[in-house]
């Protein structure tokens, strides 16, 4: 659906009532025959693109919904082609009569949309609730770099950290946590949490891991380890058994593309994924 509108006398009650209520409007008042209005609209169609989950842009056409623009413009006491006003919740917040840069347009709206963080933070939920859970990780991770102090934020990240297996991430996370925003989120996380823990110690990686202890030569063993590591969660100590193993015999088995493919599951950017890499070229060149 786009966000960006003609606004008529059949719309008008939609767009600056209920759409306002959801999203920032951006009402323009235009008039083909300025080219001032025909450059602003330009400037406002890429604008318009760029934040597209948070904003409306609703052009009132001034030629031919006349009468709904004189009675808009006596309203708001409109004095200049174009003008742009900003209505959020049903009022308007800002107006910016006469022609504007396109800088000058994003700086009034960076006063009423959500920040950065914030709109990286509903990309990665949206990303986690379609199952993408790297893409979700990179956004949360964004918004976390921006702002590491937003419980919220920590907790959504930890959430994802649990989804793909870095634990220790979604604990350290979670310990900064304070005792006021300890919500019911939180409570959920650190139960998830909990579970995953008791995954990675299960009675199957204990039996292969006293395998691989009473027989330290069988290459077997470990890949069977390392495998059983990785579907717990342990990417880490299954990517280091495995590294043993290609050491020891780069061509055994599959223990080459389970290395490979750890680190193919691994979020873009992760340094695991680069370390582990760099251990590979190593025995490689």
């Amino acid at each position: 659906m786009t966000n960006q509108i003609q606004l008529t006398a059949e719309n008008i009650q939609q767009v600056l009532g209920d759409t306002s209520q959801e999203k920032l409007v951006a009402l323009s008042f235009y008039s083909a025959q300025s080219p001032e209005c025909q450059e602003q609209a330009s400037i406002l169609q890429g604008i318009a693109q760029q934040y597209q989950q948070h904003l409306v842009v609703a052009t009132l056409d001034c030629d031919t919904q006349q009468a709904l623009a004189g009675q808009l413009a006596q309203q708001i006491g409109l004095q200049a082609l174009p003008t742009l006003v900003l209505l959020k919740e049903g009022a308007p917040v800002d107006m910016l009569p006469g022609p504007q840069s396109e800088v000058q347009i994003k700086e009034a709206l960076q006063k009423h949309l959500p920040q950065p963080q914030d709109m990286l933070l509903q990309q990665a939920k949206d990303a986690l609730m379609v199952q993408n859970h790297n893409e979700a990780f990179k956004l949360a991770k964004q918004a976390y770099d921006i702002d590491s102090n937003n419980s919220r934020i920590k907790l959504v990240l930890a959430d994802i950290c649990i989804q793909i297996h870095k634990l220790d991430d979604a604990k350290a996370l979670l310990e900064t946590i304070g005792l006021v925003e300890q919500d019911a989120y939180y409570n959920n996380i650190k139960a998830k949490l909990e579970l995953a823990e008791q995954a990675q110690d299960s009675p199957e990686i204990q039996a292969l891991q006293q395998t691989v202890d009473n027989e330290p030569e069988n290459l077997e063993a470990k890949v069977n380890l390392a495998v059983a590591l990785n579907e717990a969660g342990k990417k880490e100590d299954a990517l280091a058994t495995l590294f043993k193993v290609l050491n020891k015999d780069l061509n055994f088995g599959d223990a080459k593309k389970s290395y490979l493919d750890i680190i193919a599951s691994l979020p873009e950017g992760d340094a695991l994924a680069a370390q582990y890499r760099r251990k590979l070229y190593s025995i490689l060149y």
